[in-house]
């Protein structure tokens, strides 16, 4: 990390723990060059990335200062209250609607699943792609099939280390991309008719896997801070016999919300007491805007009952379709049916990830690429606070790429889905995220895409669109 990144992080460390209050003063310049021993330009260039985080602000002749609540009125969501019964699970033909309109390149893509290709190090990656071909064997494309290419594996433990975490003992097993891995897990712990705890609001890929194979959902409520509600899961493992939870700790999809370290311990330990299997999708893990990356519920696990999984498509190669699991104590019964299934991801791209990982700045891609989210973030709240009407409520998360918004009781957002789509632009409605399509009057926004005039423009639209469709009285 270079010196001025470093003293930008230090400083955005305390503005966002609170300890440089809104509309405080920050240090000159020149006694930050004292202080710390850099140039001027040094501290400029600090000051100049805390201002394209929407962190500080200049003011003309007088100095930098913390930025004043740049979202007024723009309240964090409530946890909402999930059903307490099991529900049979029906939301692909509205999930599969939604993002087909995604897709079209001529959509403002706010209701996108995926960060902007502009995001991400393709042609070097496509450098790594073409020296790895050059470099293969014969024999490379037939050893190590389920688990996977042993120098990605190889990488991939380094991961966890830089976590400091121990690499997982059962190894990792390679897969295509985290929804293989996610889906192989659930397939050795749960049969057609099983209960599987997820999250309200949850992730649509969880609740479509259940779909497809006949397994009921039981929602358990998020709230936009902590994360999943400890107190409702415990409850319904004493009245429910629920095989696996399926859950995103970190920087949830699509609430954006994030457990602390002492509450991923304690899921840990209240899944080990009731000998419930843990599939933790980690998949946005990497993408934080604080110090340091978030521990996953792994860390804490002791019976290897979490079964880990993640990617680099979120991250650094969405089309390579490259993820793993640490599958803990289902190892054998996840590798069995992988080697039934796909048997192995595409070898070629496993080199290739496996060369960039090693030689071609991963670490200081993922701080360029979480320097543009943590600004993109400040953009559209800022733009939502400008452009919809007053009273919503908008999450605040503190790594990934979406927004969750909550809009006022008795407004349809599949209504709201379908004029904007009119309009070319896109959103995600509530109802995608629940197995009774329930959150009708939410959205999940994306601010994975560079900020520009267009959805400046889509957001001022979107804003007029819900205060033509929210109730009157």
């Amino acid at each position: 990390m270079k010196r001025y990144e470093t003293l930008a992080e230090l400083l955005a460390t305390d503005i966002r723990a609170g300890r440089l209050a809104p509309g405080a003063r920050l240090p000159s310049v020149r006694q930050l060059q004292t202080q710390h021993g850099l140039s001027a330009s040094t501290v400029f260039q600090a000051y100049y990335r805390l201002e394209e985080k929407g962190l500080v602000r200049a003011r003309e002749r007088s100095g930098y200062y913390v930025a004043g609540p740049a979202t007024p009125g723009l309240a964090e969501p409530g946890r909402g209250a999930a059903p307490r019964a099991p529900a049979r699970v029906d939301v692909s033909s509205l999930v599969f609607h939604v993002l087909g309109a995604a897709q079209d390149t001529q959509i403002v893509p706010l209701g996108s699943a995926f960060a902007s290709a502009e995001l991400f190090p393709l042609q070097r990656l496509g450098q790594s792609l073409s020296r790895g071909a050059r470099r293969m064997q014969p024999r490379d494309t037939l050893v190590d099939l389920p688990q996977g290419q042993p120098a990605l594996r190889q990488q991939i433990a380094q991961r966890y280390l830089g976590l400091g975490m121990a690499p997982p003992p059962e190894g990792v097993i390679v897969t295509n991309g985290a929804l293989e891995a996610l889906n192989l897990c659930l397939s050795a712990v749960a049969r057609p008719g099983d209960l599987v705890a997820v999250e309200s609001p949850g992730f649509y890929a969880a609740l479509q896997a259940l779909e497809r194979l006949g397994m009921r959902a039981l929602e358990i409520p998020v709230d936009s801070k902590q994360g999943v509600d400890l107190g409702r899961l415990s409850d319904a493992l004493e009245r429910h016999p629920v095989k696996a939870c399926w859950f995103m700790t970190s920087f949830q999809n699509p609430m954006g919300a994030s457990m602390d370290e002492a509450r991923k311990r304690e899921l840990v330990e209240l899944l080990a007491r009731h000998q419930v299997p843990l599939i933790e999708d980690d998949v946005y893990g990497e993408l934080y805007f604080g110090p340091r990356a978030p521990l996953p519920a792994k860390a804490f696990d002791r019976q290897g009952l979490v079964m880990h999984c993640s990617s680099f498509s979120k991250t650094l190669a969405p089309g390579y379709r490259v993820g793993w699991v640490a599958p803990g104590r289902f190892a054998e019964a996840i590798e069995r049916l992988k080697l039934t299934t796909t048997l192995s991801a595409s070898v070629p791209a496993q080199v290739a990830l496996a060369d960039y990982l090693q030689h071609g700045g991963y670490d200081r891609h993922l701080r360029r690429l979480r320097h543009a989210l943590e600004g993109q973030q400040a953009s559209l709240r800022q733009a939502l606070a400008r452009h919809f009407p007053p009273g919503l409520r908008v999450s605040r998360p503190a790594g990934g790429y979406f927004l969750w918004v909550e809009l006022a009781p008795g407004l349809d957002t599949l209504a709201l889905f379908e004029r904007a789509l009119a309009e070319g632009i896109s959103l995600a409605p509530g109802p995608m995220f629940s197995a009774r399509r329930a959150w009708r009057h939410c959205v999940r926004l994306n601010y994975g895409h560079p900020w520009s005039a267009a959805l400046e423009d889509a957001v001022a639209r979107l804003g007029q669109l819900v205060a033509e469709l929210t109730p009157s009285g």
